[in-house]
Order: C-alpha cells, then sequence, then structure tokens
C-alpha cells in the first residue's frame, strides 16, 4: 500500500504485488508523541493484503487494470487504542457476515492489517458526514425530504443492528456518512447567498468501535454529549433504546441545521431536556443514584445564569416547527416519540419505519413492504394520537408562557447578581 496526500486528504495505493514507483520510499516507521503514525507521500503500508483511533486516511486500491477507491482508518500505536480496534472488527465482522451485500447500509470492512503496532482498516469509500456538508454549507439545514429519506435509512441501518444483538452507542451526524456528497450551488434569496444543494441523499452507517453486543458488558457512559439519552444520563441502564433517542436528536439536527441539547454538563442537559420535553418522570428520578434531583425533582436554579440561559435559548419541542403542515407535524411527533424519557415507552424503530412520516417515502427508495402502513385502522389510530398530542402541547405551550411571564418578572431581581449563579462551561 502507497500513501499519498492531497489536501489533508492521504491516499494508499494498493496491488496484490505492489512494486514501488520511483517516487516511493521504503517507510522508516516513525510515531508521534501521541502514537499517530508519522508517514509521507508515497509511502508504502502493505505490499498485499495483510490478513488477520485516528481514522483519516483515504486509499486508493489497484487490482491488475481495476482502480478501487477505499478508505484506511489508521489507529494509534497504543495498547487501549489497538484493543478497542480489535473489538472493532469483531464487530464488522459479524456486519459484513449478516449483511454480505451491505443492503442495510453499514460501511463495509474490506480487510484489515497490522502495521508495525498500528491497525489499519480499510472501507469502502464514501463521502463527507452528514455533519461536515452541514458545516461546509453554513448550517444551512437539509430539506424535509432528504430529511425524511436520511432518516428513513438510518432507521433502516440501526435496526438492522438491533435485530443483531448490537446497540451502536454513538450515533451522531459525524457517522453517518454520504454516498455522494456531490451537490449543486442555489441562489438564497432570503440570506441573499448561494448554498449547496445536495443532489444525492443515500448514506451509510459508520464508526462501530463503541457498538456492543447485548451479551456483552454495558458501560455506565456511552454516546457523545448531545445525542446522550437521559437513562445514560442518570446511569439506570442502557439497551437499544439509546440509539433510537440518538436518531431522534439527530433529526431534529438535520431538520433545523442546530444541535437540540448544546450542552456539556449534565445537570445543564437534564435542565435542557424539561424545558424542551417537559419533566422527567419521578419513577426515573428515584431510581437514579445520581444527585441530579430533590425529593423526586430536578435540583435547578432557573434563576441563576445557567438557569436563565436555558430558558432563553430551550423552547418545548413543537415551537421549533417551521411550518405546521401535515408533514412537519409527522416529523415533530416521531421526533417526539424517540425522545419519550421512558426508554420502555420509546418508539421502536420497526415503529419508526412504519410511521407516517414515512409514508412518502417513493417505492424505489423502500427496502421491504414491511415499511408500508398496515392498514387504515392504524392511521386512524394515529390520527387520534396526533389530536391527544396536540392538545397536550396547547396545554404545555400555556403552562410554559405562563412561566416564562414570571420569569421575565424576576429577571429585573437576578439581572445584577449574576456573580451568585454558576458559570456556563461552553
Amino acid at each position: 500500500m502507497q500513501v499519498r496526500q492531497s489536501e489533508h486528504i492521504h491516499r494508499i495505493s494498493q496491488s496484490d504485488n505492489w512494486v514501488c514507483s520511483e517516487q516511493s520510499r521504503a517507510p522508516s516507521v516513525q510515531d508521534d508523541e501521541d502514537g499517530h503514525l508519522v508517514y509521507r507521500n508515497g509511502d508504502v503500508l502493505q505490499s498485499r493484503w495483510g490478513g488477520g483511533c485516528s481514522p483519516k486516511c483515504l486509499a486508493e486500491a489497484r487490482f491488475g487494470y481495476l482502480d478501487e477507491i477505499l478508505a484506511l482508518k489508521i489507529i494509534k500505536n497504543v495498547e487501549k487504542y489497538s484493543d478497542a480496534a480489535k473489538l472493532e472488527i469483531n464487530v464488522l465482522k459479524k456486519i459484513n457476515e449478516k449483511d454480505p451485500t451491505t443492503k442495510h447500509l453499514c460501511v463495509r470492512m474490506k480487510t484489515w492489517f497490522n502495521y508495525h503496532g498500528h491497525i489499519c482498516i480499510a472501507f469502502e469509500m464514501l463521502g463527507l458526514s452528514v455533519f461536515d456538508f452541514l458545516k461546509q454549507n453554513n448550517y444551512q439545514p437539509y430539506t424535509l425530504e432528504q430529511v425524511r429519506h436520511m432518516s428513513y435509512q438510518l432507521c433502516y441501518a440501526v435496526k438492522f443492528l438491533h435485530d443483531n444483538q448490537l446497540t451502536h452507542t454513538d450515533l451522531k451526524p459525524e457517522n453517518i456518512l454520504l454516498v455522494d456528497d456531490k451537490y449543486e450551488m442555489v441562489y438564497n434569496s432570503r440570506k441573499k447567498r448561494y448554498d449547496r444543494a445536495l443532489t444525492h441523499s443515500e448514506v451509510r452507517l459508520i464508526d462501530f468501535g463503541s457498538a456492543t453486543f447485548d451479551h456483552e458488558h454495558h458501560s455506565t457512559i456511552v454516546s457523545t454529549r448531545h445525542y446522550r439519552a437521559p437513562e445514560v444520563i442518570l446511569e439506570l441502564g442502557w439497551s437499544h433504546p439509546c440509539d433510537v433517542w440518538s436518531i431522534g436528536c439527530i433529526m431534529f439536527e438535520l431538520y433545523l441545521g442546530i444541535t437540540l441539547f448544546q450542552t456539556h454538563d449534565n445537570r445543564e442537559h437534564l435542565a435542557m431536556m424539561e424545558r424542551i420535553l417537559g419533566t422527567i418522570p419521578s419513577k426515573m428520578a428515584r431510581r437514579s443514584k445520581t444527585k441530579y434531583f430533590h425529593h423526586g425533582k430536578l435540583d435547578w436554579q432557573e434563576n441563576c445564569s445557567a438557569g436563565r440561559f436555558v430558558r432563553d435559548n430551550c423552547k418545548p419541542l413543537n415551537r421549533y416547527m417551521l411550518s405546521d403542515d401535515e408533514d412537519h407535524r409527522h416529523l415533530f411527533n416521531l421526533i417526539q416519540r424517540m425522545l419519550e424519557y421512558d426508554p420502555a415507552e420509546r418508539i421502536t424503530l420497526s415503529e419508526a419505519l412504519r410511521h407516517p412520516f414515512f409514508d412518502k417515502i417513493p417505492p424505489e427508495k423502500r427496502f421491504s413492504s414491511e415499511h408500508h402502513r398496515n392498514s387504515d385502522a392504524h392511521h386512524r389510530n394515529s390520527d387520534a394520537h396526533y389530536r391527544n398530542a396536540d392538545a397536550q402541547n396547547r396545554n404545555s405551550d400555556a403552562h410554559h408562557r405562563n412561566s416564562d411571564a414570571h420569569h421575565r418578572n424576576s429577571d429585573a431581581h437576578y439581572r445584577n447578581s449574576d456573580a451568585h449563579g454558576h458559570s456556563l462551561e461552553r
């Protein structure tokens, strides 16, 4: 394998019997102080397929006259990272066995090898992550149809993991890659600028380094902060539903271009949840051995600087809707059901794939007939559910409006006392 670099992207050329070009050099193996492999353009990592966390490399593989682009994940030469990589390889092997044609949209491992203590894993080449595309597009959110299609694929891929007794545990926009990140430039008259309009919305799920089988030890804390489920924060144990919570947060972010829970502190995170989703169930508060509750209620000072930040920057979930059209209401109903506090009450991905929000997925983009609506009775039940949910949301909004008025009146008292509140870690 020969390393090539261009614009911070590293390429690896490989063939069954690779002969180094004049520009190539024999690799002098060197690591930096953090254990990362130090290499230059033209380095040969592996002369042929090897057998068998720093994913910064792309790979170009040559088989005779056939060129294939691959991505190469090169792991730090540090024991704990090597051990974690071997666990990921085990998961990837299981995925390959269960899904040899990549039908279920999980990235495919082509091979792996050990290069002087660095575990290297070769994958199919994909495009930008949905997060990086969003970032490079000035956080202009995806269209509703793209949100629908990406969310549908994500639910389908993660359901496959759950069906095979796996929890991903680290779902986030950075771990969802576009198959093709080509775009067109379209003028945005409202913002008076050109934005990128994504051409295709097919995605793949990546990064199984934290994936956990049902029978394996479950670490107390999993998931990246912004996508972490309440049962994880409260240390109540977790399983497949924690992935569903993460998907709900991701769908919100794709729709609006902003993170739903922008925080780095557990207590503030829980306060944001209560502001957006309502009160955390007392049974969960009572079961938790954490110190975030007092007499079954969240111990949170609403009138300190942190409390005012949460109040001013968070609002009930449905108030984030950009339109009251049916499609938008369907989306937010699904997100709401994914963000149920109690994991036992949270919607499953089998149920999510049958949600009305996905009814408009065109037939050519569906994966099987099981995702079609089962019956008119289901729709009628769903409609009744929406009517009840809308009534609850109206009552909740009235409560929040009254609460906001109360806090506006009390803000004057606290305006000069911020020094007594704790400062946010942002």
